[in-house]
């Protein structure tokens, strides 16, 4: 299939290349030229704008926005929306707010177009590993791309089966879930991330614990290696934090300033706004907003985490 990739930064250009890979024909542009220069040797036709690019397409066209949230996504679907014509997609793969969507799909959806957006996590591994793809929109839509999103996807076999999961959408199995209309998917990618802050806080206060005391000899590289086979608390997460202690002990290059990427926020506004209970993920938040006054090792196995799986960097503090 046909897609065009409007982004191409560490997800936008990896998606791209996932998808050449298995097949696919990828339209590319960036407002830096040199990762589409990059892509053109891979197979990938760059472009020289949003013009050329929906010039370049067939119809009905595919354009994916993998781009920061906020004025950088709307101006990029605002212009890209004004050159297509009825019966194309536009997509939003980027971390913009679930309300955003909402508001963006009824627009586009009124000029006879079609809207998805999708959640996308995976970070700088989704290249090798693939992506797991949370997606709001219309049914009829998401099948007829289902050959992009299963190039994209790990695939059922990643995980292994699921017991008691017969009968469920087999697409879930694969890595990607039609999450309900527009909004669902960018909601439910705004809970894996709130979820996912404090899954990282917890490793990170227990590392703090273990590097401050004087009981257990051996080093947290071993320490976390160990949990890497057969404990409870074995995952991705803990394989990217005892690879940075493996490099680095007392993880001296990280600067312990964790950054929020919005949707941590978001996630807490929303426990607010249905009255639910979130303790653990609202104290995770407010423990990176601590971490830009107080430096521990916590926020640098935060920091380590956050390198590890999005290849971000914090700068040091000022």
């Amino acid at each position: 299939m046909q897609l065009g990739m409007v982004g191409l930064g560490r997800m936008g250009g990896n998606i791209v290349r996932r998808l050449l890979r298995a097949g696919h024909d990828c339209v590319v542009w960036d407002r830096d030229p040199a990762p589409g220069a990059a892509l053109a040797t891979e197979g990938a036709r760059a472009v020289a704008g949003l013009a050329a690019m929906v010039a370049s397409l067939d119809a009905p066209r595919t354009i994916w926005v993998m781009l920061p949230s906020g004025a950088a996504t709307e101006d990029a679907l605002r212009e890209i929306g004004g050159l297509l014509s009825p019966g194309d997609v536009l997509i939003d793969g980027g971390n913009s707010m679930w309300k955003d969507s909402v508001r963006r799909g009824a627009e586009i959806r009124a000029r006879g177009l079609h809207f998805l957006d999708i959640g996308t996590s995976g970070g700088v591994w989704g290249l090798a590993r693939g992506y797991s793809l949370m997606i709001g929109g219309e049914e009829a839509v998401v099948r007829r791309l289902d050959p992009i999103f299963r190039a994209l996807v790990p695939g059922k076999d990643a995980a292994g089966p699921t017991p008691g999961a017969e009968g469920r959408d087999p697409r879930a199995a694969e890595g990607y879930v039609h999450c309900g209309a527009n909004g669902a998917g960018h909601f439910t990618k705004m809970i894996h991330n709130g979820i996912e802050y404090g899954m990282m806080q917890a490793m990170a206060e227990g590392l703090d614990i273990l590097h401050d005391q004087g009981v257990v000899s051996a080093s947290l590289a071993d320490v976390t290696e160990g949990w890497r086979r057969g404990s409870v608390v074995a995952s991705w997460l803990l394989d990217l934090t005892a690879q940075a202690l493996a490099a680095e002990e007392d993880l001296g290059s990280y600067s312990g300033t964790v950054s929020d990427s919005g949707e941590g926020r978001w996630t807490v506004d929303a426990a607010v706004e249905q009255g639910v209970a979130a303790p653990v993920l609202a104290a995770a938040l407010f423990a990176r907003f601590t971490s830009r006054d107080e430096q521990r090792f916590s926020m640098k196995a935060l920091s380590a985490m956050r390198k590890g799986f999005g290849g971000h960097l914090e700068p040091p503090k000022k």
